[in-house]
């Protein structure tokens, strides 16, 4: 009697002469997997968003969540003072206050969105800039230093500049400009670029820019650009990520 292929002791001989070949086929489908969910979680990241669980879905009488981080996390935001990096008025109605990565594609789209809402709104909507480099952007740490380092040298007019600039040339990509090449960027705003290239080499900025990391975390960012409206009742509410200039205006307007 011929044995039976559907046996156990058919398939226990099977695994038993393919053994490795399963361990392969098992490796390869783990490997696929969590390289797809550490590529997911990055694009949430740079869009400003954080993964989440699926809920169940509310009965039709039941409030909706809010969106965003709770007031007293918001509140955790430093206050704006004159220290900060401001386009515009620092007596503002409304401050938009940015936590960004030079490096991210959607805080270059959104860059130009914030150009053209503080153009439209004159003094009355002020600009502030913070830094929130993203690891795994590997130039953003450092072209964060080097606006500081600009700023050190040059004032709050420079840092505008080089950050216009280098939203102009970068491809986003993460390493979008080189950083021995930041230096010379910084020569075409006006700013000294030996005195740049001292400042970076020298981590002399790095402190500067991973407190304002560690002050966006505390506020509720989780990433870019991540945008607080701050009126003189404090904090409101977080724009998550590079909304278009439209939804940004209804926003804005609530609290004109």
């Amino acid at each position: 009697m011929s044995a039976n292929p559907f046996s156990f002791a058919s398939l226990k001989e099977s695994i038993s002469q393919n053994f490795a070949l399963y361990v392969v086929a098992i490796l390869i489908l783990v490997g696929g997997f969590m390289g797809g969910s550490l590529w997911q979680k990055a694009k949430m990241l740079e869009g400003g968003t954080s993964p989440t669980v699926a809920q169940p879905q509310a009965a039709a009488d039941q409030p909706t969540a809010p969106q965003g981080p709770p007031a007293e996390v918001l509140a955790n935001m430093p206050a704006v003072t004159a220290d900060d990096h401001i386009r515009g008025n620092l007596n503002a109605k409304v401050m938009l206050v940015e936590y960004s990565d030079y490096e991210c594609p959607y805080c270059e789209k959104f860059h130009t969105t914030m150009q053209q809402v503080v153009e439209e709104y004159g003094s009355d909507v002020a600009w502030v800039y913070r830094h929130y480099p993203l690891s795994f952007h590997a130039n953003a740490q450092k072209a964060a230093e080097a606006a500081e380092c600009v700023a050190s040298i040059g004032g709050n007019e420079a840092f505008w500049k080089f950050s216009d600039l280098y939203y102009s040339r970068t491809d986003s990509s993460g390493t979008g400009i080189a950083i021995a090449d930041m230096p010379a960027l910084a020569g075409e705003i006006g700013v000294s670029q030996s005195a740049v290239k001292t400042c970076l080499n020298g981590d002399q900025m790095k402190d500067t820019v991973q407190a304002m990391f560690d002050t966006a975390n505390s506020a509720g960012i989780s990433g870019t650009p991540g945008t607080l409206i701050v009126t003189a009742n404090g904090v409101q509410e977080l724009i998550p990520g590079a909304l278009p200039i439209e939804q940004i205006k209804v926003m804005i307007d609530k609290y004109l």
